[in-house]
């Protein structure tokens, strides 16, 4: 309002003083015309005012010509802009409230301010009920650093994605695939939006995939170990019917039937463990002690297609990781099963498994001087349903896959045509306190 009193003054102090400057320039203008000629004096007179007038008409008229016309310009493009801020402001409550994913909007401190229906859905509570109520409300102690972790990364300006669990009334689980996206005003962060999907019924068919695969490969490897347990079963009899012709006892013979019964007793126990149906739990495990569990099984198949085994340890040190035995088991059984299967029954196999470390990361190597691969199937191993084999289904890889990401890890593979595959196997090891805790566990025991 101040502005416009200012522009009105302007323009009425420049008309006025126009208006002067005009009198003052007529005036003597006719003064010296009357000297001259009288009549020119008087018809100067007479048409000085219009003359003013038809100026200052013309001069006022470009004048509010042009204002008025920035005036129409910059409403015109003022009702573009709030044309376009109501369309984006549409689309954003489009995506906020049709996301088929449930949305978030979290204050500086984790407290929710909105939500969209799927978000209610997966909470299980209503707007109201959820406003002012902090994220972690809904976390169990163990997830609560994890996800603050996330959330402070996020106010700096970075996104993050994470998975997680949460806890309803009712003892009432669910796992989340969350996304942390900042609020960025001005070029400041004013808060953060989380997006999380339901993903347990997923993890729930993933783990029934990885069951069914792990049961298709101890079927696989029953007929092995069947013939494995048949030669120390055979041992045995011959030297209890030696036993009853002789009608005494050897303890050579006695040393050697008990060293057989232990190793039936290794191999049964190995595959009854790998059958049984278990919780995960994720646990501080030494990856030579899991390699050298996988290897008792594998050395049947491995004899029966007359391929050798050979385990080279990390011996400088233990190496740790947190991981699901079983799951890890898996997924050696299924490299170590592959690698043998590889190798043309006209060849003399060799399977070489190393254990090092490189870094803060434990690298399993499994090679074999199989048939190798072309570099084009290289690229598919590890899809779903991708196989090199006949008949296979190409599940196995693609779990084994799963798996070690699950583990923080990563599987690579190498091969070359007819000299054969490496597969690299990359696990995190376990840091600091948690470390030195188990080798004193360990060392204990």
């Amino acid at each position: 309002m101040r502005k416009a009193k200012e522009i009105a003054l302007k323009v009425a102090l420049a008309y006025v003083l126009l208006g002067i400057l005009w009198v003052i320039l007529s005036d003597y203008f006719s003064v010296i015309l009357a000297h001259e000629k009288l009549s020119l004096y008087i018809y100067f007179q007479r048409f000085k005012g219009w003359f003013f007038i038809f100026v200052t008409g013309v001069i006022l008229y470009l004048l509010v010509y042009r204002r008025t016309r920035d005036v129409l310009h910059s409403n015109e493009q003022l009702r573009k802009k709030e044309r376009e801020l109501y369309i984006q402001n549409e689309q954003y409550h489009s995506l906020f409230k049709h996301n088929p994913d449930g949305v978030l909007e979290l204050d500086l401190k984790g407290k929710i301010m909105a939500v969209n229906p799927e978000a209610e859905a997966l909470l299980e509570s209503s707007q109201e009920e959820l406003e002012d109520i902090q994220l972690r409300n809904f976390l169990k102690e163990e997830d609560i650093k994890v996800v603050t972790g996330h959330f402070i990364d996020t106010l700096s300006g970075k996104g993050s994605m994470f998975e997680t669990n949460i806890h309803l009334a009712g003892e009432k689980a669910k796992i989340l695939r969350c996304s942390f996206i900042p609020i960025i005003v001005s070029g400041e962060v004013t808060g953060v939006f989380a997006i999380a999907r339901d993903i347990t019924q997923f993890r729930k068919n993933e783990e029934m995939m990885i069951v069914s695969e792990k049961m298709s490969v101890i079927g696989q490897l029953a007929a092995a170990v069947a013939h494995e347990i048949r030669n120390p079963l055979t041992s045995l009899k011959g030297f209890i019917q030696l036993m009853q012709t002789t009608g005494s006892v050897n303890r050579d013979h006695l040393d050697i039937m008990l060293s057989e019964v232990d190793r039936i007793d290794l191999i049964s126990g190995e595959m009854l463990i790998l059958g049984k149906q278990q919780d995960l739990h994720y646990q501080i495990e030494n990856v030579d002690s899991i390699l050298k569990q996988v290897i008792v099984l594998m050395k049947a198949q491995a004899n029966i297609d007359n391929v050798s085994i050979d385990h080279k340890p990390y011996s400088v040190e233990p190496l740790y990781v947190e991981a699901e035995a079983n799951q890890l088991k898996q997924v050696f059984i299924n490299i170590i099963k592959n690698a043998v299967e590889a190798i043309p029954h006209d060849r003399r196999g060799r399977v070489s498994i190393s254990l090092n470390r490189k870094d803060n990361e434990a690298i399993i190597i499994v090679s074999d001087n199989g048939t190798g691969m072309d570099p084009e199937r290289i690229e598919k191993v590890g899809e779903p349903f991708y196989s090199t084999k006949e008949k296979g289904t190409g599940l196995g890889l693609a779990i084994c896959k799963k798996i070690i990401e699950k583990h923080k890890g990563k599987i690579v593979f190498h091969s070359e045509k007819q000299k054969g595959t490496v597969v690299e196997i990359c696990l995190p090891l376990i840091q600091g306190n948690s470390l030195r805790e188990t080798a004193e566990r360990e060392r204990k025991s």
